[in-house]
């Protein structure tokens, strides 16, 4: 059985902004949760709904488990498998690896929005927010964090 908790209104009064900057080691996951947590501390934030949004169109954000590695590993061979370098595509300006980039952040996205709680983030027990590389060189990447609390 389902139950809806009890409903709090909380008239939004405030919204803090900022960049938070990335250098990334090529493909994979990096782990941002930490640098999360922080800006929300800085902001002095108890209960808002926090936005991050990604600047770029060849890698993405997620929120993924945070306990064991092999699955980020998992991951990123799936989206190998879902969109590989030699699948005959046509825009390959930036290299083999440009394409498929482009696709996979179309699959998993550039944007989240996460409920911010007690001055922490409600993410579940084993949940990490994770910018995801798909480019094989590193970069360096911006993510823009807008929080709006009462």
């Amino acid at each position: 059985m389902t139950r809806l908790s009890p409903i709090k209104t909380t008239p939004a009064q405030t919204i803090v902004t900022a960049t938070l900057t990335v250098e990334t080691r090529g493909e994979g996951f990096t782990d941002i949760t930490d640098d999360v947590r922080q800006f929300i501390a800085q902001a002095n934030v108890a209960d808002g709904a926090l936005f991050l949004f990604l600047r770029h169109t060849s890698a993405s954000l997620t929120i993924q488990e945070n306990a064991d590695p092999d699955v980020q590993k998992d991951l990123v061979t799936a989206l190998r498998r879902l969109a590989p370098e030699d699948a005959g595509w046509v825009h390959d300006t930036e290299g083999p690896d440009d394409m498929p980039a482009h696709v996979k952040a179309m699959l998993t996205g550039v944007g989240l929005h996460v409920p911010v709680v007690g001055g922490d983030l409600a993410l579940g027990t084993w949940q990490g927010i994770y910018l995801i590389e798909h480019r094989f060189r590193p970069h360096r990447r911006e993510i823009l964090l807008q929080c709006i609390s009462g």
